[in-house]
């Protein structure tokens, strides 16, 4: 088209100075500064403030990453007040770019700078690499509505995750109103214990020395990944080969998913079923239901509804780390009604998930505007009209 622009590209070095903050101690009440920690760069959390006047001072036009630690890479924009020690704070020293269109633009580069971390039990942002980024400049206003684009895209998925809630909550409490509590069993149904009802697959993580297990579209669900009630994807992803030459199972669709090691398990059991093939690493267990009078999505109601009984089977294991022992886990008494009520719920779960597919729908259009968006004006090739 007529309107092909070619912006400059620029790399990070040239637009920011990079600050890292420090220890601060926290103060009780009315302190003075708001002190911004790593779990504030996902979500606010609740406020945390100190009275110290030293340390690196964020302003709402910075943009925050998290240089240490578990969350490395992790980028946050639109606070102000002071960094712990994990964090960086990226002051912008040019005048041409827009903080959002920054932290935006190194929001889609979060797996690039963090396969580039440094540190062999930590991980570190590589400095080297954060700065050597390049990242196209084109005019202010363009910037502007590449990041609205995004914006859009963010408070649908935040939309998405509310109604979620409220549809898992309604979910709940149709089970309860036609099951009974599920440990108390008060409508007496007949009941099994959870191992005579399934079989159990455990998971595995392919050497990290073998590069060419990592290459692939194969997912490989980790606790991370247990945010949601159904699992389509991971956010990490192994070959299709490791199944041929690691111990690596492979996980069918329908399968319940639960968590049985790490420190999610002091306040958390999380459990979720399958939506496609999939493969899971150690701290999950994969259930397979083996017996034709439960239908796997009862049973993962079943779970959620007696989740602070499952809960209260979780031990510490030597090292400090939580975990849940198979013998607790299959030894749960599960109520079997008549798979024609099963059925009749799973009905109405599958009516409640049909909503959740259309917002979900639209989060995953405007991540793939934005996305294109993004390769579009790296290769110079996004014209004025796509972003008006």
């Amino acid at each position: 088209g007529e309107d092909v622009v070619s912006w400059p590209f620029v790399s990070v070095e040239t637009l920011v100075k990079i600050s890292k903050g420090k220890k601060h101690n926290l103060a009780e009440g009315g302190a003075k500064h708001r002190y911004i920690q790593i779990d504030d760069l996902r979500n606010d959390n609740l406020l945390k403030y100190t009275d110290d006047e030293k340390g690196v001072f964020v302003e709402a036009d910075d943009v925050i990453i998290a240089w240490d630690g578990a969350n490395a890479g992790t980028i946050g924009y639109g606070l102000k007040g002071l960094i712990g020690s994990t964090l960086a704070r990226l002051t912008i020293i040019n005048s041409k770019i827009d903080s959002e269109y920054l932290g935006r633009f190194l929001q889609s580069k979060f797996r690039e700078i963090r396969d580039n971390c440094t540190g062999a039990t930590i991980p570190h942002v590589s400095k080297a690499h954060l700065i050597s980024l390049i990242i196209p400049l084109p005019p202010l206003p363009v910037q502007k509505q590449i990041a609205a684009v995004l914006e859009k895209a963010d408070t649908l998925r935040q939309q998405c995750q509310q109604m979620e809630q409220e549809l898992n909550t309604l979910a709940q409490s149709v089970f309860l109103d036609m099951f009974g509590d599920p440990v108390k069993n008060p409508k007496g149904w007949k009941a099994k214990k959870l191992k005579d009802l399934v079989t159990i697959q455990s998971g595995a993580t392919p050497s990290k020395a073998n590069d060419s297990l990592w290459v692939g579209e194969f997912p490989w669900v980790s606790p991370k990944d247990m945010k949601s009630i159904y699992i389509y994807d991971s956010i990490d992803h192994v070959s299709e080969k490791v199944f041929e030459e690691t111990n690596l199972k492979l996980i069918q669709e329908n399968t319940i998913l639960i968590v049985v090691r790490g420190m999610i398990l002091v306040h958390t059991v999380p459990l979720a079923i399958t939506k496609a093939p999939i493969s899971i690493n150690q701290d999950i267990k994969a259930l397979n239901v083996s017996d034709n009078s439960m239908e796997p999505l009862y049973l993962l109601w079943c779970l959620k509804c007696q989740h602070d009984n499952i809960l209260s089977k979780v031990s510490t294991a030597a090292h400090g780390t939580k975990r849940l022992d198979m013998p607790d886990l299959v030894g749960l008494d599960i109520c079997i009604p008549p798979i024609l009520i099963q059925q009749k719920f799973c009905g109405f779960i599958r009516r409640l998930d049909k909503q959740l597919q259309f917002s979900r729908v639209s989060v995953t259009n405007h991540e793939l505007l934005f996305n294109s968006l993004m390769q579009r004006a790296f290769k110079g090739e996004l014209e004025l009209k796509d972003v008006a």
